[in-house]
């Protein structure tokens, strides 16, 4: 078992306060993936974790253990960096029993580990070699095994591919997610690209500023987002936001008057919202379409082709940008004068706080 409580968690460097009473529970088996842009303090909170920085206050435990106070050795966690920290003159073997020699664990005993890790890991090839023979995904996946011979209760992983290139990343993405299936181990794991925590992460916590803005699975958060704020942040291309104001509430949802000319009648509560109070709209790219009958104008700017999809970039009348996933073969020529249709099925609301406006009725995921 490996359940992690996290209590009111502070942390301040001189008057500067980086964690600002953070509240989380992690589960037994789960894959926690902490995201958000640089400087909001999900680094920070791993090493609260891990216990390489000091708590200012709030309580961490484990399987009901305090461990706040506890040195990071004694935590029984273990962390992967974005660097891979082996040591340069030792083999690949010797990297990974190193800590388990320096703990005087029985020979036979470290020997399994090291074997077991190494087949996990697909190592067993180049348990001879030393690092400078190896290529960074495998330097990653020696960093990896050292983590995994220690059978912790909970791996924590700081940005650990983001010194690799872009084939790579996808390579050791897809390693992990079956290394936590064949270990079924309780996994944190922190980064900035929002790409690895939708597909990595069997819950998603998003920061800003020191602060937890939402909880919960990568879809859960991709088609309800609770504010503005994770709405732009997960998702690529990004969600478009266009400005409007309430024109009318009542108990069928709430008719909206773009800036960019359309009416739209939505369906979602109009509680706490008033007539004439502003609102943004939310749309993702793939609940737009080019339609000749489409409600809103735009012009067309650079189009991006990927092979099976296109994303076109387009511009509202309001100069506002938002982007439009269409069929790869798609045609559309620059500066050319468009109109997109919108399903209000699946256009998200927020009020003038930035909050998510409820929808009537649960949308379809």
């Amino acid at each position: 078992m490996a359940n992690l409580k996290i209590r009111s968690l502070r942390k301040g460097f001189d008057s500067l306060e980086i964690i600002k009473g953070v509240d989380l529970d992690i589960n037994d088996r789960e894959f926690v993936v902490f995201v958000g842009p640089s400087g909001c303090g999900k680094s920070t909170l791993l090493r609260l974790i891990a216990g390489l920085e000091e708590v200012s206050s709030g309580t961490l435990e484990l399987d009901g253990r305090d461990i706040t106070e506890v040195s990071p050795a004694k935590r029984d966690l273990a962390m992967v960096f974005q660097t891979y920290a082996l040591y340069p003159h030792m083999s690949v073997r010797k990297n990974l029993s190193f800590a388990l020699d320096l703990a005087k664990i029985d020979k036979q005993e470290v020997e399994r580990k090291v074997t077991d890790a190494a087949r996990i890991l697909e190592l067993t090839p180049l348990l001879e070699r030393k690092p400078r023979q190896l290529s960074g995904g495998q330097r990653q996946r020696v960093a990896i095994g050292r983590a995994i011979v220690r059978q912790p209760k909970i791996f924590l992983f700081d940005e650990p591919l983001s010194n690799l290139d872009a084939a790579l990343r996808v390579q050791m993405r897809l390693e992990l997610a079956r290394l936590h299936q064949e270990l079924q181990a309780t996994m944190i794991y922190v980064t900035h690209d929002q790409v690895e925590a939708m597909t990595l992460a069997t819950k998603v916590v998003v920061l800003n500023g020191g602060r937890v803005e939402q909880v919960g699975s990568p879809l859960e958060l991709y088609h309800h987002p609770a504010n503005l704020f994770v709405a732009g942040f997960l998702g690529t291309p990004k969600m478009a936001f266009l400005k409007g104001k309430v024109l009318a509430t009542d108990a069928q949802g709430v008719e909206v008057e773009l800036a960019a000319g359309p009416r739209l009648h939505l369906p979602r509560r109009g509680d706490g919202l008033t007539v004439g109070s502003p609102v943004t709209l939310g749309i993702r790219p793939e609940h737009l379409r080019l339609a000749a009958d489409g409600q809103l104008p735009v012009i067309s700017d650079v189009a991006e082709r990927l092979g099976s999809d296109t994303y076109c970039h387009m511009v509202t009348e309001a100069e506002e940008p938002l982007t439009v996933r269409v069929p790869g073969d798609c045609a559309v020529a620059y500066g050319e004068r468009q109109r997109l249709a919108l399903d209000v099925d699946f256009c998200h609301l927020f009020d003038e706080q930035g909050r998510a406006v409820a929808p009537l009725l649960r949308q379809a995921a």
